[in-house]
């Protein structure tokens, strides 16, 4: 028995050593950008993931590469010609800027997702009316060197980039209807990014799409919950109305909330963080000041990846993950 009992314990401290030096998995951090027009937050994003060495997904709004000629033929699904909730660009000189930000940005290693075009509430759209969307947006970005005066500079490769790269979504509002998904699938896609989860959680295969969550993460002085997004951010800081007297505390608040919930999952279980953003300096930018803040500091530190949502979509199929991207 005594035997026995001495076995039993070696096994255990066995076990334990082993559990204690087998290696922990990459963290990831998930930065991604929401609609991505104005040209000077594009350069400062570009220098941002230069500096830290992080990938970004940018989810391109059409409605910001469209010609004039564009912006009035365009009608999205159960909307009057020439809307946008979000406008457009407002002139092509504008629109040549931002096409070669994109295409600088694709050449760095980031990734350019779909935020389709007009940023509707496609709740209630069936299939038809997103395939419909998604075709303007194909045909859009497509076209857009040409349509804007530039034909000539159109990179090479960029038709095959629109055609076969762009393999993201997350829908406006992060209203995602029962009509999405067969259009998704019917599209190509493979993710979704418009789910919102309690916490940070793994993706999921749904169908052989994969299925992104954005977290809520604890925030401010009770530890509430809020969608990781700068607007969501805003709209508990300030009820998204203009406080740039305030703007460092919400900035404070911001990368204390960021710090935490990193921190959680790289002293724990290592679930990705992902961090959601606009084109837009809300309270006076202090979001994406503590982005930048968190990301210099983060970004370096052993075992930790700053990618973008194809990134780490392509880790998890090398990892023998049943979803392929």
């Amino acid at each position: 028995m005594r035997f026995l009992a001495c076995l039993a314990a070696t096994s255990l401290l066995a076990t334990s050593a082993a559990a204690e030096t087998a290696p922990k998995p990459t963290q990831y951090v998930i930065v991604s950008f929401d609609g991505a027009h104005d040209n000077k937050l594009w350069e400062r994003s570009l220098a941002l993931g230069e500096r830290t060495g992080a990938k970004f997904t940018y989810f391109l709004s059409c409605t910001f590469l469209m010609s004039q000629a564009q912006r009035h033929a365009y009608q999205a699904p159960h909307q009057k010609k020439a809307r946008s909730n979000t406008g457009f660009a407002q002139s092509s000189e504008e629109v040549r800027i931002r096409l070669d930000h994109i295409w600088k940005a694709r050449l760095a290693g980031h990734e350019m997702a779909s935020h389709v075009c007009g940023h509707f509430d496609g709740g209630d759209w069936s299939e038809a009316d997103w395939e419909k969307e998604f075709r303007t947006f194909d045909e859009t970005l497509l076209s857009a060197w040409k349509e804007n005066g530039v034909g000539d500079k159109e990179p090479e490769g960029w038709a095959d980039f629109v055609r076969n790269d762009i393999k993201g979504f997350r829908a406006p509002y992060l209203s995602a209807g029962k009509g999405l998904w067969p259009a998704l699938r019917s599209h190509g896609f493979a993710y979704d990014a418009s789910s919102v989860s309690k916490g940070p959680v793994e993706p999921e295969d749904a169908g052989g799409i994969l299925r992104y969550a954005l977290p809520r993460i604890e925030e401010g002085p009770q530890g509430k919950r809020v969608i990781a997004m700068d607007y969501n951010l805003y709209a508990r800081h300030s009820k998204a109305r203009e406080m740039p007297e305030k703007a460092a505390e919400f900035e404070a608040r911001t990368l204390a909330a960021f710090r935490k919930a990193f921190d959680e999952q790289y002293q724990g279980s290592r679930v990705p963080l992902q961090l959601g953003f606009h084109f837009v300096e809300m309270n006076k930018g202090a979001y994406w000041s503590a982005l930048e803040k968190f990301l210099d500091e983060t970004c370096g530190k052993p075992e930790v990846a700053c990618v973008s949502y194809a990134g780490h979509a392509a880790a998890m199929a090398g990892q023998g993950s049943q979803s392929s991207f």
